[in-house]
């Protein structure tokens, strides 16, 4: 199964039993960035506890690993598990948002967007793509975040709502690092610096 074969999958499962997601990470970057491989697909679900089961069996054991404990546990830890294509190796990482007033708010700014001639699907916010991109630089995720950052910067620049990056960065304390990427991405040599070409 590929890549997008699998995107379209999780997506059309998602959709039929009514929970809400977007896609993030590097997806989401890609959107609204510079497209980048990665063998993982992000996408941000609300799964209440009485979907959970029919989630689940949506994707047949024949075809797909995971485990429903592990479901159920990123749903009480509000984290993340993982649903991998054995075949492929190709995986997503379902993220439970985080309970915090921005994990919280993130899914009301999605917007549906066209992801392929036949395919379209719920994208969060570029504002929220790159929040998470602090987020997860901040915890020792790599550099790779922040060419990411750059790229939506540099690519979607006047679409960009910087105030609302700011504001969550300022509350979610990764301030200083977005100040710093959103000033190397403005510049014209692009100074190395935090990793970033």
């Amino acid at each position: 199964m590929e890549q997008v074969e699998l995107l379209r999958f999780a997506i059309q499962v998602l959709e039929r039993l009514e929970i809400q997601y977007a896609l993030v990470g590097s997806y989401g970057s890609s959107i609204f960035g510079e497209a980048r491989f990665t063998r993982d697909i992000d996408i941000l679900i609300e799964l209440p506890e009485s979907k959970v089961s029919a989630f689940c069996a949506a994707f047949p054991a024949s075809d797909f690993y995971f485990s429903e404990a592990a479901v159920r546990d990123a749903i009480r830890e509000r984290f993340q598990f993982n649903l991998l294509h054995p075949a492929s190796g190709n995986k997503v990482d379902f993220i439970l948002p985080r309970n915090d007033p921005w994990g919280r708010s993130q899914l009301s700014r999605s917007k549906r967007i066209q992801l392929q001639p036949d395919l379209e699907g719920y994208v969060a916010a570029p504002e929220d793509v790159i929040v998470g991109k602090l987020w997860y630089f901040s915890d020792g995720g790599g550099d790779r975040h922040l060419r990411d950052i750059s790229g939506i910067l540099r690519i979607s620049g006047e679409k960009v709502d910087r105030n609302e990056i700011e504001r969550w960065a300022k509350e979610l304390g990764y301030l200083e690092i977005w100040r710093q990427v959103a000033a190397m991405a403005d510049s014209p040599d692009q100074t190395p610096g935090l990793g970033i070409p």
